[in-house]
C-alpha cells in the first residue's frame, strides 16, 4: 500500500495564486500527455507518486486529455483509488471544458449547457465530489461571456469546484471576464497559459500584464516548448521525437536549423548557469514575479526529478535576461 514520503513538503516552494488564500506548489504537474489509453498504467502511477513525493502537490487536466478524449482523467480516478486519494485534502485537482469533447453542439466552446455537463462527467470520471480550480478552457467567440462565466459561477454555488480559472484567454477578455465574475462573487484566482523562452504570446496579448494588474495568478503550459528546450534538440531531431509519432503539437517544419542554433545558444547559457536547458527555462519563467506555478509533463520519473531542481536556482543577471531575449526573439 502506497504511503507518501514523510519530507515531501521540503522539496518544493510554494506561491500564493495571485491574492487568494491558494498556494500552490512551484510546479505542477499536467496529464496533457502520457496519461491516456496508450500509455502503461503502472508508469502513470509511478509518476504521481513521484510527483506527490517531492512537494508537487497541484495535478492538471481536461475533459478531452487522452488518447481518447477523457482517458487521463478515468486513469487518474484510478490512481485516486489505488494510491492518492487518502490524501485527497493535500492535493489541488483542475480540470477543464472547452474543447470538442463529444458530437454534437452541445459538447464543445463555452455555454452553460457544454461546462456544466461536462464537469459532471468529468467528476464522474475521477471519482470526485468537486475539483479544486475549474477552467473554461478557451475563449468562445459566439457565446456571451456573461453565460460562460455565469457556467463557472453554478460550478461553484453547487459545491462542485473550489475555484474557477480561465485558460487561453487574452487580457481584454479578461478583463472583461474578471468584472463579470467579481459581480458574481465567484473565487476565480488563475490564468492557463502557454508561456515560455520561446512562446512570448502573453506578453503580446495583454493577458500577462492584465493578470498582474488584477492579481490573478499564471500557470504556465508548454514551458520547455514540447521538449525543444531540453537537451534532445540539440543536435537536431532525435528517432524517437514525438515528431515522427504525433505531429499535432511540434512539428518537423518548425524545427529548422536556425531553431537548433537557437537551442544551442541558449544552452550555453543554462551551461555557464550550472543549469540544464530544461532547469534554466523553468527557472526563466519562475523568476517572473506574475508567474504562480510552472505545469510540467513528464513520460519518466526522472524527468520530473530533474525538473524540479529548477527551483534551486530561479535568479538570472540582466545580461542573462538579454541574452536570453536576444537568442529567442
Amino acid at each position: 500500500m502506497y504511503q507518501a514520503a514523510q519530507n515531501r513538503y521540503n522539496t518544493l516552494p510554494t506561491r500564493r495564486c495571485g491574492n487568494s488564500g491558494l498556494l500552490l506548489p512551484a510546479v505542477s504537474l499536467g496529464l496533457w500527455h502520457n496519461f491516456g489509453d496508450t500509455s502503461p498504467y503502472e508508469n502513470m502511477r509511478a509518476l504521481c507518486r513521484t510527483a506527490f513525493d517531492n512537494g508537487i502537490t497541484h495535478f492538471d487536466l481536461a475533459n478531452n486529455y487522452g488518447p481518447e478524449p477523457g482517458a487521463a482523467e478515468r486513469n487518474f480516478g484510478r490512481i485516486l483509488h489505488d494510491d492518492l486519494g487518502v490524501y485527497r485534502d493535500e492535493l489541488i485537482i483542475s480540470t477543464k471544458a472547452g474543447y470538442e469533447m463529444w458530437d454534437g453542439p452541445y459538447g464543445n466552446w463555452g455555454s452553460r449547457k457544454y461546462l456544466l455537463a461536462s464537469l459532471d462527467q468529468s467528476l464522474r470520471r475521477m471519482g470526485l465530489d468537486y475539483v479544486d480550480i475549474f477552467y473554461h478552457h478557451r475563449m468562445d467567440p459566439n457565446t456571451p461571456l456573461e453565460e460562460t462565466m455565469g457556467a463557472l459561477a453554478q460550478a461553484v454555488r453547487s459545491g462542485k469546484a473550489l475555484y474557477v480559472g480561465l485558460s487561453n484567454y487574452d487580457g481584454p477578455t479578461l478583463e472583461k471576464a474578471t468584472a463579470i465574475l467579481d459581480e458574481l462573487h465567484v473565487p476565480f484566482i488563475i490564468n492557463q497559459n502557454r508561456y515560455s523562452i520561446f512562446d512570448r504570446t502573453i506578453e503580446n496579448n495583454g493577458l500577462k500584464a492584465m493578470a498582474a494588474r488584477l492579481h490573478k495568478g499564471i500557470i504556465t503550459f508548454s514551458p520547455l516548448a514540447q521538449g525543444l528546450l531540453t537537451n534532445r534538440y540539440l543536435q537536431g531531431i532525435p528517432a524517437d521525437s514525438r515528431v515522427h509519432t504525433d505531429g499535432r503539437f511540434l512539428k518537423e517544419k518548425d524545427i529548422t536549423p536556425e531553431k537548433i542554433a537557437q537551442i544551442n545558444a541558449l544552452n550555453d547559457i543554462a551551461q555557464a548557469r550550472g543549469q540544464t536547458l530544461a532547469e534554466m527555462a523553468l527557472a526563466w519563467l519562475l523568476n517572473h514575479d506574475e508567474i504562480t506555478t510552472v505545469l510540467i509533463g513528464a513520460s519518466k520519473t526522472s524527468q520530473i526529478l530533474d525538473n524540479i531542481k529548477a527551483v534551486q536556482n530561479t535568479s538570472f543577471t540582466a545580461e542573462e535576461l538579454e541574452a536570453i531575449d536576444r537568442i529567442s526573439k
